[in-house]
């Protein structure tokens, strides 16, 4: 294909020459659907933040007359996939596509992708996924449409924002303990080893720097020795360690509203008026993962949980406004009590997934229409 300014060239990011061009792409690209609000992200000065952490990663940049136009990068895991006659697949996760706006829609995208999807193919992988809104057009037209994946899962994204001046209720019923990583690693192996995507090398993610923790709760009275009649769990990524957000395209009344909020909650508390974090600076937020539980109590488990994951927000982290949670999209237990902002919520996000092995192409129309198991595991390196 031609693009008027010479030939597209493809190649390896390269930290010497390319980490400032790449910094400078990713302030001008937003994240999400260009005709609502969307975000920018800061890496901090450094464009592979999001997949450092991964087992194995890769960047691909694209040049077009001298110009650094797009980026795209990849990691590789081993995950639990339910498809015969294995359950464990070798899978790829494509994230952080980005086209400079003068460059679009002259297929760069796609070359990026593609070339991505030959060093999968190098590297054994058997499927490859990505995530994007469901309502993000471009992104579903070019994965789908032109690029041969299909939608797999639709997870909800919930946000609650910090309250930094309130701290949020802990049922005193219940008891919390931060586990051992040792505990927690073989607490999960034991429940969510056979959930869709549960990485198999699961004990690096607690003992990454970036995981602050892993709770449970159960009630008061009940020994953890023995298994509890009714628990709950969670982990805690810490991803504002490695970049910032920033909300942008937002109309003025919005900007008006937050201002106005925040000097409520400051100047008059007793109003007890919910205050609008500062999203249009840069700002970081707490992941929480692995979340799983049993008995009757559980819903009021994972609440006390997340407040209390709140409450360490809010006293520990000056830049942490939000705080997110993904789960299945079935897990509707979780949903109805895992404390969350509507408005800033996504009911439904869409993940897409391709065989790259001609062998597996049939497993994938089975592995689409399997029902979804409850729980889901997402892995924080990735988000």
């Amino acid at each position: 294909m031609g693009y008027g300014s010479g030939e597209l060239i493809i190649r390896s990011y390269n930290a010497q020459n390319d980490r400032v061009r790449v910094e400078g792409l990713e302030s001008i690209c937003e994240v999400g659907p260009a005709d609502k609000a969307f975000l920018f992200t800061d890496t901090l000065g450094d464009p592979i933040c999001r997949i450092k952490n991964s087992p194995i990663s890769n960047m691909l940049v694209a040049e077009l007359g001298g110009q650094l136009v797009g980026v795209i990068q990849g990691t590789i895991k081993l995950v639990t996939l339910h498809k015969p006659p294995k359950n464990v697949a070798k899978v790829g996760y494509i994230l952080g596509l980005r086209v400079a706006p003068a460059y679009r829609r002259q297929g760069i995208g796609s070359r990026l992708v593609t070339k991505l999807e030959e060093w999968f193919v190098a590297c054994d992988v058997d499927y490859t996924y990505m995530a994007t809104e469901k309502d993000n057009d471009a992104s579903y037209k070019l994965f789908v449409n032109k690029l041969g994946y299909v939608k797999f899962r639709t997870p909800a994204i919930l946000v609650n924002p910090v309250n930094h001046h309130r701290s949020s209720q802990i049922s005193s019923n219940f008891k919390l303990t931060k586990l051992k990583i040792e505990e927690a690693e073989s607490l999960y192996r034991k429940y969510l080893s056979s959930t869709e995507f549960f990485p198999i090398d699961i004990g690096n993610i607690l003992r990454n720097k970036l995981s602050l923790g892993t709770w449970v709760a159960y009630p008061k009275g009940e020994t953890w020795g023995k298994v509890p009649t009714s628990w709950a769990m969670l982990s805690v990524w810490n991803s504002g360690e490695l970049f910032k957000l920033r909300l942008g395209n937002v109309p003025i009344s919005c900007f008006m509203y937050t201002q106005i909020s925040q000097l409520i909650q400051k100047f008059l508390p007793c109003f007890k008026l919910p205050s609008i974090p500062d999203f249009f600076n840069p700002f970081g937020f707490y992941f929480i993962y692995g979340v799983y539980g049993e008995g009757p109590l559980y819903g009021k488990l994972v609440k006390s949980l997340c407040n209390f994951v709140h409450n360490m927000a809010s006293s520990k982290s000056k830049d942490c406004k939000v705080i997110v949670t993904e789960i299945g999209g079935n897990d509707t237990r979780s949903k109805l009590h895992i404390p969350h902002r509507k408005s800033m919520s996504c009911s439904e996000d869409l993940w897409c997934i391709k065989s790259l092995k001609n062998e597996d192409r049939k497993s994938v129309h089975k592995l689409t229409t399997m029902p979804p198991t409850r729980a889901l595991f997402v892995d924080p390196r990735e988000v």
